[in-house]
């Protein structure tokens, strides 16, 4: 039957529309019609009786929020919570945003294994969106829920290593941070969350808390064994059981220490702007000590050389980001990101240093003396350390044991003072190079016997107190420390042993031989040496910040053992 011999005519008698008609019609309904109408549509999702009970009968209140609650009795380590949430997410092969843990305790006689199951726990405070600088993250004001923003986010891993449970995960083909957001778009139509529908036992289901609550229980740690403390950021998931857990309960993996990754681009960044403040540093101090002519020929190529090294730090952390392009974006967080502040620190560091290397490079001894010029000098110097601080307080902020703030505050220090020296040796043998009417080993000698010392001091200490963390090797728990310092013997022990063999070679070795022989020393050896100083010791920098980053074990949920 063709539209057109339809019985019903487009204008009713009461001179309706077709559609006022049938608008109309719908209004008068029976109940029964209603309920085969909203049945056979999908008013309700299709499968709701089987995980409806699952669900809170209503939306959180004010100073309430949802939270996944978790049954340990009922969970059998099945995965088909992780296999749901992978389907259903659209995620790659080897990504995952829930996992499936084991902890282990007991005794030989009697042993206890329990299955964890873990996604995003949508923190109170969660460090994610603490860290973030470009805000890509927020807590819905209603549910609680913690949403990653994929078009806000640039990609710079930072809440990767802020998370203290594992929970944002790195997606190299987009170049973004993604993670669980409790299938919030289900749940807002009245539908389960993938995982709570998947789960065979019903181990999983979402409930409303009290945020208060949740507080005062992570004051008292009571959150999960083997679990990182909930006081950082104050988990809502809700695990329960009924069983009383060994006190010897720990994950099965928790004997394993696992190689973290080195992150290439924030290795570089952060050796080369340490190395660049503190040759501006270095120079400093030689231009208030030391007014000799041959500091003076030199010194406008000491702060090009230090300049130099600068701009190549800086535009190697572009090559962390997943999304470089979108690098104005760090901005945003200035008011709580430390690693806004730093990204704002070395851009004002930057611009002062180039506008004072230009001036000492091109003004000549004349602008040592200005008043204002030593105020340009001071901006340098403020900027660069405050961007050096600033790398301390991300990496700190992460609350991760092996990146504590003395430990992180002394080694990149450290880095500044001792690669700084070497760098002002470096550029003063370049100087004298190029100006033909100098005397390399002249200016060598003036300038080596005053940095000698602070040179191999410096180099001294450093090496001193990175072998130091050899002795947690001593410690009678399997700490994280103790872990740093097994991986440092163990899977990474050759580079551990490159770094300290190359690094007290080009720190203190060499230049204890240099200035041996230093008034018998040619123009050709000064060069060779020199050079071979300053490469051994930013290499041996380069090392010792990968061993930073790989050995940072860092606390997470209780997970099975990996191959």
């Amino acid at each position: 039957m063709t539209p057109a011999s339809l019985p019903i005519d487009t204008q009713s008698t009461s001179g309706l529309s077709l559609i006022d008609t049938l608008l109309q019609d719908q209004q008068e309904l029976t109940a029964v019609d209603e309920f085969a109408r909203t049945s056979g549509s999908g008013g309700r999702p299709f499968q709701s009786k089987y995980y409806q009970r699952l669900l809170p009968s209503s939306p959180p209140a004010p100073g309430e929020q949802y939270a996944f609650e978790v049954d340990l009795d009922r969970c059998s380590g099945c995965k088909a919570c992780v296999t749901a949430c992978h389907s259903l997410n659209g995620l790659d092969e080897q990504e995952t945003w829930r996992d499936v843990g084991l902890l282990v305790g007991g005794t030989a006689a009697l042993p206890v294994l329990q299955h964890v199951t873990a996604a995003c726990h949508h923190c109170l405070q969660p460090a994610c969106m603490e860290v973030c600088p470009t805000l890509a993250y927020e807590k819905d004001a209603r549910t609680g829920i913690v949403k990653h923003l994929d078009d806000q986010c640039f990609g710079c891993q930072y809440c990767v290593l802020a998370c203290p449970y594992d929970v944002p995960k790195y997606h190299a083909g987009k170049g973004i941070v993604r993670k669980c957001d409790m299938c919030s778009q289900r749940l807002s139509a009245g539908e389960a969350p993938a995982c709570v529908q998947a789960c065979p036992h019903e181990a999983i289901r979402i409930s409303v808390v009290s945020q208060a609550d949740v507080a005062a229980d992570c004051e008292a740690t009571n959150f999960l064994p083997a679990a990182p403390d909930p006081q950082l950021t104050q988990p809502t998931t809700i695990y329960k059981t009924r069983q009383v857990f060994p006190r010897n309960m720990v994950p099965a993996d928790y004997y394993a220490a696992r190689i973290e990754e080195a992150h290439p681009p924030l290795i570089v960044m952060l050796v080369l702007t340490q190395l660049s403040v503190g040759a501006y540093y270095v120079n400093a101090w030689l231009a208030n000590r030391y007014e000799t002519n041959a500091f003076a020929d030199v010194r406008g190529w000491q702060s090009l050389i230090a300049l130099g090294f600068g701009m190549l730090a800086l535009g190697s952390s572009t090559l962390h980001l997943g999304r470089p392009h979108l690098a104005w974006r760090a901005f945003l967080g200035l008011r709580k990101s430390w690693l806004s502040r730093e990204i704002v620190a070395f851009g004002a560091f930057a611009a002062a240093a180039a506008v004072y290397s230009s001036g000492e490079f091109l003004g000549g001894e004349h602008l040592i003396a200005d008043s204002s010029w030593r105020l340009v000098r001071a901006s340098v110097l403020a900027g660069g350390l405050a961007g050096v601080l600033c790398s301390v307080m991300i990496y700190y902020r992460t609350r991760r044991p092996t990146w504590g703030g003395t430990r992180t505050l002394f080694r990149f220090i450290g880095t500044s003072i001792w690669l700084g020296l070497a760098a002002m040796l470096f550029a003063s043998m370049i100087a004298a190079v190029m100006h033909p009417e100098l005397s390399v080993s002249a200016v060598m000698r003036d300038l080596f016997g005053r940095l000698y010392r602070p040179l191999v001091a410096s180099a001294l200490v450093k090496l001193t107190y990175e072998a130091c963390d050899l002795l947690h090797l001593l410690d009678r728990h399997q700490t994280p420390l103790k872990r740093m310092a097994q991986l440092m013997t163990r899977e990474l022990a050759g580079m551990t042993t490159v770094r300290f063999a190359i690094g007290a070679l080009g720190g203190v070795i060499l230049p204890s031989l240099l200035m041996i022989d230093a008034e018998q020393t040619s123009a050709v050896k000064w060069f060779a040496t020199v050079t071979a100083i300053f490469a051994m010791s930013v290499c041996g920098e380069l090392l010792e910040r990968t061993l930073f980053f790989m050995t940072a074990v860092a606390p997470r949920m209780p997970g099975a053992v990996r191959t």
